[in-house]
């Protein structure tokens, strides 16, 4: 009877060995799967981003300098006619204190 019951049991064990083995086979595969999806994911989410960044600083930078350049050229314009107006009214102490003032102003 032992001999029977042993070639019964031999091929029963193999047999959940072999699920386990596959079952295992499948958990890794899965895990693999997902940490590659994972890090797909981490990478583009990292270069969108630093993407998204690089160009907010750039159109903020880039505004920055409109504005700049529009107050410089505002101030330069406002000197011009002040200058225009002092010379034709022939104030040259005024238009060096108003030069003075003007450039510790802008500073």
């Amino acid at each position: 009877m032992r001999g029977k019951n042993a070639v019964v049991v031999v091929p029963v064990v193999e047999g959940a060995l072999a699920i386990a083995a596959g079952a295992v086979e499948v958990v890794v595969v899965v895990v693999v799967v997902v940490v590659v999806v994972v890090v797909v994911v981490v990478v583009v989410v990292v270069v969108v981003e630093v993407v998204v960044v690089v160009v907010v600083v750039e159109v903020v930078v880039a505004v920055a300098v409109v504005v700049v350049v529009v107050v410089a050229v505002v101030v330069v314009a406002a000197v011009v006619v002040v200058v225009i107006v002092e010379v034709g009214r022939g104030g040259g102490v005024s238009l060096i204190y108003f030069i003075i003032t003007t450039t510790v102003v802008i500073i």
